[in-house]
């Protein structure tokens, strides 16, 4: 890294990294904090609001962050009155949780103004979001610079805000903790995700399909990571196989390295993910994965090499890719070295810290 250390204010409005339930983006919000971190620059917490509303009819709630994030501002600005940062990071505005706070400071204080993930969706002008979603495209609109995940993303914001200034920044994960060499026990499949409604269950839902599809004879067994809300019903979704379904419930990320490095395969669906961090974690502790190539999925699983990727709603497909990897262990093996070094090449810490240094400085001067 070259130049000076840059003061970052550091905000999260869907999920700040401090927030007391896990989940993907907790994580990338922290991980984006320690990439800011390691690339030298001095980084800030700025403001812990939550400005997610979940129900686009829920106007009261509408209300309520906005009048808190006018107390937030008021505040933040009192702070920076004789030491202002350098610039201002947003990670994750769209249209349920938009940045109200970092626009209008950053014009006040003459910040660049830089967001990561946003999103934009047409068809969610519905109710108090199509107010939300205004204001997360103004700050895309106005932004120095608007660093895109996936594909799908930058295409949306294009399509959008065209004249908006975008780059492509890769998810990335600390690969240390993953450094184990594999162990894979025969027949473990794994996976590690939240029990809540929604696209995770829709997940469970077909992981349950996949499971009840695999061959009569074959040795395999499941262990699950995880938790949530909605436990109870993920639980008797595997009803069919459950002799075969470890349930770990929630283990902290020693737990989640060690149950990887045991993995003969990673199996999750990934309805409607993002990206699915979980899917490099279990790439660089060396398992192949199967998955369906759906939204952001195939960003972080190359096809026929990293993993199977299998059309969306394909059980048959999906369990025969299982099945494929289980009993064949030079494939297993093939596929698992090849995660691992997609992974340390192109998604891990230190080459996403010297990444986004080089971005930033770009945007600061």
């Amino acid at each position: 890294m070259q130049g000076r250390p840059l003061t970052i204010a550091f905000y999260a409005p869907l999920k700040s990294p401090g927030h007391a339930v896990p989940s993907g983006d907790r994580l990338m919000a922290r991980m984006l904090f320690a990439c800011l971190e390691r690339a030298g620059h001095r980084v800030l917490l700025v403001s812990d609001l939550r400005s997610y509303v979940g129900d686009a009819g829920d106007a009261a709630a509408w209300a309520r962050v906005q009048a808190q994030a006018t107390q937030e501002r008021a505040r933040i600005a009192a702070e920076w009155a004789t030491d202002k940062p350098d610039l201002w990071f947003c990670y994750h505005p769209y249209y349920k949780s938009p940045d109200l706070i970092g626009p209008p400071l950053a014009t006040q204080f003459g910040l660049a103004y830089v967001t990561c993930e946003a999103s934009y969706s047409a068809r969610r002008n519905i109710g108090v979001w199509v107010d939300m979603q205004a204001y997360a495209l103004a700050a895309v609109q106005g932004a120095a610079l608007n660093l895109c995940l996936t594909a799908r993303d930058l295409a949306g914001l294009q399509a959008a805000a065209p004249h908006a200034r975008l780059a492509r920044f890769a998810p990335f994960i600390a690969v240390d903790a993953f450094g184990a060499a594999p162990a894979p026990e025969p027949g473990h499949v794994v996976c590690v995700a939240m029990m809540r409604a929604g696209d995770k269950f829709a997940s469970y839902e077909r992981l349950a399909a996949w499971l009840a599809l695999l061959p009569p004879g074959l040795d395999w067994r499941l262990s699950v990571a995880g938790d949530g809300p909605m436990r109870a019903q993920v639980q008797a979704l595997f009803a069919q196989v459950a002799p075969r379904v470890t349930w770990l419930g929630a283990v902290d990320a020693a737990a989640v390295a060690a149950l990887l490095a045991r993995g003969a395969v990673y199996v999750w669906p990934g309805c409607g993910e993002a990206y699915g961090l979980a899917y490099l974690e279990a790439q660089a502790a060396g398992v192949p994965v199967v998955a369906q190539a759906v939204a952001g999925v195939p960003e972080v699983v190359a096809n026929g090499l990293t993993g199977v990727l299998v059309p969306d709603g394909d059980d048959r497909a999906a369990a025969t890719a299982i099945g494929h990897i289980l009993t064949d262990q030079a494939l297993q093996r093939q596929m698992g070295a090849a995660a691992r070094a997609d992974v340390l090449a192109h998604h891990a810490l230190p080459g996403a810290a010297r990444r986004l240094d080089a971005l930033l400085r770009d945007v600061v001067g």
